[in-house]
């Protein structure tokens, strides 16, 4: 609800992925503005984002996600505007972050309190955006998954990427000394993050990351999956953690999504049962978010503050590789699955 001399909007755009289609195949569409119902907040959109969950979607390569015709939008930057029956009227004016999974490319959208969390003052909603789902998995990973301390070595594959390139500035801050599997045309972008790059289609992969760790890494954070998975798991020193938190040689393919990931998740149980002091684990946002609402919320809260604050610091930096009007989706959409960027894709509205 919303105080009666409040006007609110009374028509939305978003953007509609119809099916299986090119970036270009992105519709717009207009129509009625959304109500929040209890438990709900009507926020109106500051900034969302392109991450590599919508790039799969839009090839119907990410698992679980809604049939089509739907809108996507991983997360969210915005306004509330009014708040549900029984909702807490003092979050009118606030401005809120919130993981949505599907629905954050459009101009009002209705999303749940619980998956939202305050931004502080002193933050663009730019670059609040970029840290919210990335910077939680990331965080959450680091600090709660792989409990990595100050002082030891991690390997990461992928740290051009928007989840990558936040968990190697939080490793940094925390103390952690970070190799990085990358393409050789991010190594000079790496070696000035203080990060040690390695080319992560060497076939002597292994023996390099030995010449910086030679008894093995604390932590591996792997989003290719497949076979990387093994030799990720077999880099990790005696009591090190291997995260898998994306498998992106399989759902670049075609096949079924189901068992690739019934695969990651059994290879990890098996590897962790080995009597060899290590483990692995198949890392997943989303976890608790049905079954432990209360927990999941409390670290939701607890993780993305602590990014946030780091973020208003200047501790972390955001890392924006452009920015489009939500109604330039197809090309913004196009641009970041081109692979040549070094950050996050914003829509504004």
């Amino acid at each position: 609800m919303i105080p009666s001399d409040t006007l609110l909007p009374t028509t939305t755009t978003r953007v509609v992925l119809p099916g299986l289609v090119d970036p270009s195949g992105l519709q717009l569409a207009t129509g009625q503005t959304p109500t929040a119902a209890a438990g709900q907040l009507l926020v109106q959109m500051e900034a969302t984002g392109i991450s590599f969950a919508e790039q799969s979607m839009r090839r119907g390569r990410y698992f679980g996600q809604p049939a089509f015709p739907f809108t996507p939008g991983y997360d969210l930057v915005g306004r509330v505007l009014a708040v549900g029956p029984g909702g807490d009227q003092q979050l009118i004016g606030k401005r809120m972050a919130t993981m949505t999974k599907t629905g954050g490319w459009a101009t009002h959208v209705v999303v749940e309190a619980r998956d939202s969390i305050l931004v502080p003052d002193g933050i663009t909603p730019e670059d609040a955006e970029t840290v919210v789902v990335n910077g939680v998995t990331a965080w959450q990973m680091l600090h709660r998954t792989a409990k990595v301390e100050p002082g030891q070595t991690i390997l990461v594959f992928g740290a051009n990427g928007g989840v990558g390139g936040i968990l190697l500035q939080l490793a940094k801050h925390h103390g952690v000394t970070v190799i990085d599997a990358a393409s050789p045309r991010h190594h000079d972008a790496l070696l000035r993050a203080g990060v040690i790059p390695v080319d992560y289609a060497d076939p002597n992969l292994a023996t390099l990351v030995r010449q910086h760790s030679p008894a093995g890494v604390a932590a591996v954070f792997d989003n290719i999956g497949g076979d990387n998975t093994a030799l990720s798991f077999s880099l990790l020193r005696r009591g090190g953690t291997l995260v898998t938190y994306a498998i992106l040689k399989d759902a670049a393919g075609d096949g079924p999504l189901l068992l690739p990931f019934m695969k990651a998740i059994g290879k990890a149980m098996l590897w962790s049962a080995l009597p060899n002091g290590k483990k692995a684990t198949f890392y997943d946002l989303w976890a608790g978010h049905r079954f432990r609402p209360a927990r999941f919320r409390r670290h939701l809260e607890e993780d993305l503050s602590h990014v946030f604050e780091l973020l208003r610091t200047g501790t972390i930096a955001a890392n924006i590789a452009a920015r489009f009007p939500l109604t330039e989706a197809a090309a913004a959409l196009a641009l970041a699955e081109s692979r040549t960027l070094n950050g996050k894709v914003i829509l504004l509205p």
